[in-house]
């Protein structure tokens, strides 16, 4: 995939986005990604030892390019410090999107309202045409947008595309706000429980991409929503936080669909409040612990 591709040109201006929409051009080489294909390779041959091999000779690579790898405890630590020591800047997020951006809406909104104590200081979109990147320009937050070709040929140079330009806009959490790509290993080693992911049902109930609707289809009376780190295993990250919603009878899944989104709207930003206080800590057991407020 060339940047310079007239069909990824066309999309991003019919979007009406800015110029920053346009991927960095150095980050689109062919010759420096030989160990996503082995590792690739390796995964589909079900070799698990030269699978682990190759996401070490990722990390290392990323590693070179600067990304610190600090867990998320080490960042919950510091700004535990920063808060009690009254020095506490506001959060630095990426915010990854995939469609129309009504959580990061609600987030920009709760930053606007002085509720949130955050920075969004990227959005990436794996779709061009998300309206989504028209919401983060109006709010003058820098876009990056990637095309389906790139994910289709390489999904960790997209990760790791995603990994580089956030630490370049020096985000210290990487925020899944309807980001429909599953995330892989090189950028999850580089941001350990540092990417934060929001699911529209009750963990570990009803996983997947159709959490509302398979939830409904099984006639469940409450259901809710999940704000979890997302790791290696698809929906089965440390859970941060979760709030039920009841089915009302006579609903639709529509109804319930709506219902779902105003829950997360609210939960979102009060979860990246609570990064942003440094509260939120993972145990051993891949259990979260949430500190009291600070007094």
């Amino acid at each position: 995939m060339s940047v310079n591709d007239e069909e990824y040109r066309r999309l991003v201006e019919e979007a009406g986005l800015p110029p920053e929409a346009q991927p960095s051009a150095g980050f689109f080489g062919k010759g420096a990604e030989h160990e996503v294909d082995r590792a690739l390779a390796a995964a589909a041959a079900g070799d698990d030892a030269a699978y682990a091999a190759a996401v070490a000779r990722a990390v290392e690579r990323l590693h070179a390019l600067g990304l610190d790898g600090k867990t998320g405890n080490d960042i919950q630590a510091r700004r535990a410090a920063e808060v009690a020591a009254g020095t506490a800047e506001p959060l630095k997020i990426g915010v990854l999107i995939s469609g129309s951006g009504t959580n990061l809406q609600a987030l920009i909104d709760c930053i606007a309202a002085g509720t949130l104590n955050a920075k969004i200081v990227m959005v990436i979109s794996s779709r061009p045409s998300a309206a989504g990147l028209k919401r983060a320009a109006d709010a003058g937050i820098q876009t990056l947008a990637l095309s389906k070709e790139l994910y289709a040929e390489d999904p960790w140079v997209a990760d790791e595309v995603i990994a580089t330009e956030l630490m370049h806009a020096g985000a210290e959490y990487i925020v899944m706000a309807g980001y429909m790509r599953k995330i892989h290993e090189p950028l999850l080693a580089l941001w350990p429980n540092r990417v934060v992911n929001l699911h529209p049902a009750l963990l570990p109930s009803f996983q997947g991409a159709h959490g509302i609707a398979d939830a409904y289809a099984r006639g469940v009376k409450v259901t809710g929503v999940t704000v979890h780190f997302a790791n290696e295993v698809y929906d089965q990250g440390p859970i941060i936080a979760q709030e039920p919603v009841r089915v009302e009878e006579g609903w639709s899944v529509d109804d319930l669909e709506a219902a779902i989104h105003a829950t997360e709207h609210r939960l979102y930003p009060q979860v990246v409040q609570l990064l942003a206080e440094g509260r939120v800590y993972v145990r051993d057991d891949l259990t979260v612990e949430v500190a009291p407020a600070a007094v």
